[in-house]
């Protein structure tokens, strides 16, 4: 398995409205912010394991795409007007999901269900000067060949650069800091009945001038 550990790997939950409604959920007046275990992090082509202690509440495993945000120094206190300036590159990821560890087995907090590890593929990252301006950039998820998200960067209710800003206030940014900045509608969780990830599932994320990682899922039984 191909894995570059990243010194944090920070989340934002509810950043699309319409991903907040589908889950139920009122918009937030705040960037909701959780965090992903470093170890969680996979290549572009890993396999999604899904360990045995996700047997434990059923099936539960679910896709995410989403744009992650790579820091490329050491930054505090950044002001939203210089916030790109700290950005390194963006790559493309997958916040993948035990929706029952996130929602009901570790006493409500996210961090549990969203830390096994190879839940955070991720793809080579791309460097910001190419990729340009992070809120005009299409992304789209399948799974099986079979359009699930179908976005835009642009309707996030936090952008990348008042993520930066908010996320930097009293708390250092590590150079390479990843933050994923949230997902929008369509997961498997939301859908009537749920599509959850199995066993020979193939999901693939695509982010319009960053790049794209296609995984195969593996059920560990």
């Amino acid at each position: 398995m191909t894995r570059t550990v990243p010194p944090a790997i920070l989340c934002i939950g509810r950043n699309y409205a319409d991903h907040a409604s589908e889950m139920g959920g009122q918009l937030p007046e705040r960037p909701m912010v959780f965090m992903k275990n470093p170890a969680s992090a996979a290549g572009p082509a890993d396999d999604i394991v899904i360990p045995e202690v996700c047997a434990q509440g059923g099936p539960q495993v679910d896709f995410e795409g989403e744009l992650a945000v790579i820091i490329g120094r050491d930054c505090i206190n950044v002001p939203a007007s210089d916030a790109l300036s700290v950005v390194g590159g963006y790559a493309v990821a997958n916040d993948v999901s035990a929706r029952w560890w996130q929602n009901h087995g570790s006493g409500g907090q996210f961090c549990r269900g969203k830390s096994f590890d190879t839940f955070c593929p991720m793809s080579v990252p791309a460097a910001a000067a190419t990729v340009g301006d992070p809120q005009s950039l299409r992304i789209v998820t399948t799974l099986n060949g079979e359009v699930m998200q179908d976005s835009s960067t642009a309707h996030m209710i936090f952008p990348v650069a008042a993520l930066i800003a908010d996320l930097s206030r009293g708390m250092t940014l590590l150079a390479g800091t990843v933050i994923l900045t949230g997902t929008p509608s369509g997961v498997g969780h939301a859908r009537k009945p749920p599509r959850y990830l199995a066993d020979g599932d193939v999901v693939s994320v695509t982010v319009e001038r960053v790049g794209s990682i296609r995984n195969r899922v593996v059920e560990r039984r």
